[in-house]
């Protein structure tokens, strides 16, 4: 199971939402260059970073910053935010991005996917599902979709989608473990590498999620609480994958 250390950028500063929601905001540095290096210190294979700011306006607002994690830290790069065209992916691809992850846009324009994955291959791109009790939030998380979060992993693997960032919404920043269920289902139903997102509060999460053999788990406030060794947690999880 792969581990994605989390940086969420908003006013070019690395924060933390509690349950996604932007009036509910906790600076953890000025300086997310700073934390994506100690992340590659610690033994991080890859980083996971959202452009909040992008995520809300629809379009990319954090680029410099992006640019510069990804100029000085040598591990590739997963972005999402404001990813809405294919001059967006494009950009991003040229900061020296690994892949991008696609949200709002998956569900408003699903034959988007079909051709973000024509044009950069499905090793680039990469969906992300965040849901509210099972249905489909987009922009930014400010509104629920009419989209089953299985239902649209589905149509999504019908386009070449190898890769689902799941997130479970009512568990993001709340140190209340992962939605095991939920994530279960998507796992099961889909033959999907997902990796899964919110509410990773220990180690013993962390286990539960490879034991419903997830492709990989994002953490996030978990890391910034000091509630999970980033170098202990890589050693016990990805080591003995490698």
């Amino acid at each position: 199971m792969k581990l994605f250390p989390a940086i969420d950028i908003k006013n070019g500063q690395c924060v933390r939402l509690r349950q996604g929601s932007f009036q509910d905001v906790l600076v953890y540095s000025d300086i997310p260059l700073k934390i994506a290096k100690q992340w590659e210190a610690s033994g991080a294979s890859f980083i996971h970073i959202v452009d909040l700011d992008g995520a809300l306006v629809g379009h990319s607002v954090n680029d410099e910053v992006i640019k510069s994690i990804v100029s000085e830290v040598k591990i590739p790069i997963q972005v999402g935010g404001g990813i809405r065209t294919i001059k967006d992916i494009e950009s991003k691809l040229d900061l020296g991005v690994e892949r991008v992850i696609i949200g709002t846009k998956a569900v408003k324009d699903p034959a988007f996917i079909k051709e973000a994955i024509s044009t950069f291959g499905s090793k680039r791109i990469v969906i992300g599902i965040d849901a509210k009790d099972g249905m489909v939030a987009i922009e930014g998380w400010e509104k629920v979709s009419n989209y089953q979060a299985v239902t649209l992993a589905l149509e999504m693997k019908k386009y070449g989608v190898k890769t689902i960032v799941y997130t479970d919404i009512s568990k993001d920043g709340m140190l209340q473990g992962p939605n095991i269920s939920h994530t279960k289902e998507m796992v099961q139903t889909t033959g999907l590498n997902i990796i899964a997102s919110g509410g990773v509060s220990s180690l013993k999460d962390l286990e539960m999620l490879e034991e419903i053999e997830v492709y990989g788990a994002i953490v996030g406030k978990a890391l910034y609480e000091n509630r999970i060794d980033l170098k202990k947690a890589v050693n016990l999880f990805e080591k003995k994958t490698v």
